[in-house]
C-alpha cells in the first residue's frame, strides 16, 4: 500500500472480530515501532503485548474501549532514561513513545490490521494492575485486530481543516 493511502484509510476501529492476530503480523507491527526515531536514540519505549485472557481482562477493567480487540499494545517509556530539553520543562519520554505508537498504528494498517488509539484509562492504576516497573509510564494503548464488517469510521473521520488553517509559513 502506498504510504498516503495507508494514512488516508486508517481509522479508529471500534468493533473487532475475535480472530487471532498472527505472530508474523504482530512482529511486523512491533518492528515498525522498534525502528521509530527517539531523542538522542535513547529508545526509552517499552511495548507490552497483551493478548492473554487474564491480561485482556485487566485492560477491560481499566477501560471500556477495547472494543473486542484480541490484542492490545501498551506503549510505555522509562522515565529514568529520557532527554530533558532546554528549559527543563519537557522531556523526550512521552514524545518518543507517541512517535513509536504512531509507527505501530500505521504499520498495523499497512499489514491489514485495524487499530484504535486509546487514552481513556488511568495510567497509574493500569500500570499497577499489569505489574509494570515503577519507572515506566504508560502513554497509550493500541487496540489491534481485524475490523468487524459492521465497523466504520466515525462520522467526522474524514473532516479535516484545510492546510491554510493548520500550517503557517514564517
Amino acid at each position: 500500500m502506498e504510504f498516503i493511502e495507508t494514512v488516508k484509510s486508517r481509522y479508529s476501529c471500534r468493533k473487532y472480530l475475535p480472530d487471532a492476530v498472527s505472530q508474523e503480523k504482530l512482529e511486523q507491527v512491533l518492528e515498525a515501532g522498534r525502528l521509530a526515531p527517539t531523542a538522542k536514540n535513547l529508545q526509552e519505549q517499552h511495548i507490552y503485548v497483551i493478548r492473554s485472557e487474564e491480561g485482556l481482562a485487566k485492560i477491560d477493567a481499566a477501560t471500556p474501549c477495547r472494543f473486542g480487540a484480541p490484542v492490545v499494545l501498551a506503549v510505555a517509556y522509562d522515565k529514568t532514561n529520557v532527554f530533558t530539553y532546554p528549559g527543563g520543562r519537557l522531556s523526550s519520554g512521552a514524545e518518543d513513545a507517541t512517535i513509536v505508537a504512531t509507527h505501530l498504528a500505521l504499520a498495523a494498517k499497512d499489514t491489514g490490521l485495524d487499530s484504535c488509539w486509546l487514552n481513556f484509562f488511568d495510567p497509574d492504576l493500569l500500570a499497577a494492575s499489569l505489574g509494570l516497573p515503577e519507572q515506566e509510564e504508560i502513554v497509550m494503548l493500541l487496540d489491534l485486530g481485524y475490523a468487524s464488517p459492521e465497523a466504520v469510521p466515525s462520522p467526522n473521520h474524514a473532516s479535516r481543516k484545510p492546510l491554510s488553517e493548520t500550517v503557517s509559513y514564517l
